[in-house]
């Protein structure tokens, strides 16, 4: 435990969810596939999806904003902007540059994290260490994600899973006791494979999985996906709570990375944890990838599930492959 006099946690949160709803029965229509199908493979109904004239950073801008008044400060005292992200609409400028700009943070830095799914706690790992150190105060983190607009079509396995959406946190001085009390990064090279999303290159193997003709596209190995985040998010869970000097039973919620309901229905069973405690979103968003820890928190809140005091965990796990967990005292 910290021996800081004040703790780092998050003042205000927001999100943002595009109007345009695609059902299961919008995708039959595209693609070899059916809502009991999709249904039963990973509990998704829908996903919202960004308009094609509209840039991703935009749902950022609204996601900050809210989160903005949530914590009542202005963003001219915002120090940094931090964006997780693995869909930017510009490799640069940099999404937390246009994020920054929009939203009128002049005084920020701005960067853009990638750690896939795991992107918002480990951004949010990140600027903890700038608060805790007093190099800044008040930090922008934001998860932001146009990801529908990296899948390819015509793959069943894929296309079915993806929605977008954006989900922010303002990070600053708290309460001694309260806020971020532990995290655990963590990343496995050797699964570089498993999931991937091509840029400026790609080899011959990577080419020869992308059966249609745009190869910029997700492609992911589910299997291999699903035996990893099963026993990751479970173990970086179990493993966060025992730095944060707590036992399960202390958590009141966990919000995991949510990419597929047997993914979190295998976790949960591996804790001995009821679902109960989680806030389930991906029926009608789907994987939102690094929106998704965010957006749920926000949701959990505006029900008026979490209260101060509350343990809440955050688990998330991506491409690279990566994976990130935090146990936070809610202070609000």
């Amino acid at each position: 435990m910290s021996n800081r006099e004040f703790g780092v946690g998050i003042l205000g949160i927001g999100s943002y969810l595009p109007e345009k709803i695609m059902s299961n029965n919008d995708l039959e229509k595209m693609v070899e596939t059916s809502d009991e199908w999709i249904v039963k493979r990973t509990g998704i109904s829908e996903r919202r999806i960004l308009d094609k004239d509209t840039p991703a950073f935009e749902m950022g801008v609204e996601a900050a904003n809210k989160a903005l008044a949530d914590a009542g400060i202005a963003a001219e005292d915002i120090d940094m902007v931090i964006v997780a992200t693995v869909s930017p609409d510009y490799v640069y400028p940099q999404t937390a540059c246009l994020i920054q700009g929009k939203i009128g943070a002049k005084k920020a830095a701005a960067f853009d994290l990638n750690a896939a799914c795991s992107g918002f706690v480990y951004a949010m790992t990140v600027a903890e260490q700038f608060i805790a150190n007093g190099l800044y105060k008040y930090i922008l983190v934001v998860g932001c994600e146009g990801i529908s607009r990296t899948v390819d079509w015509e793959d069943r396995n894929t296309c079915i899973l993806f929605g977008d959406a954006a989900g922010a946190a303002v990070l600053g001085p708290v309460e001694k006791g309260y806020g971020i009390l532990s995290t655990k990064l963590g990343a496995d090279g050797d699964l570089d494979r498993v999931v991937t999303l091509p840029c400026f290159f790609t080899d011959e193997k990577d080419l020869n999985l992308r059966v249609h003709e745009n190869k910029n596209v997700i492609w992911m190995d589910g299997g291999e996906v699903f035996k990893f985040a099963v026993k990751i998010m479970a173990q970086a869970t179990e493993e966060v709570i025992e730095k944060a000097q707590l036992e399960k039973d202390d958590i009141e919620m966990i919000f995991p990375h949510q990419a597929n309901t047997r993914i979190i229905d295998g976790a949960l069973k591996r804790l001995g944890i009821s679902d109960k405690k989680i806030q389930p979103i991906i029926q009608k968003y789907g994987n939102i990838s690094s929106a998704s820890i965010p957006v749920a928190l926000d949701e959990a809140l505006k029900l008026g599930k979490i209260k101060k005091g509350d343990n809440l965990v955050f688990v998330g796990f991506g491409g690279g492959l990566t994976w990130a967990s935090a146990v936070i005292k809610w202070g609000k």
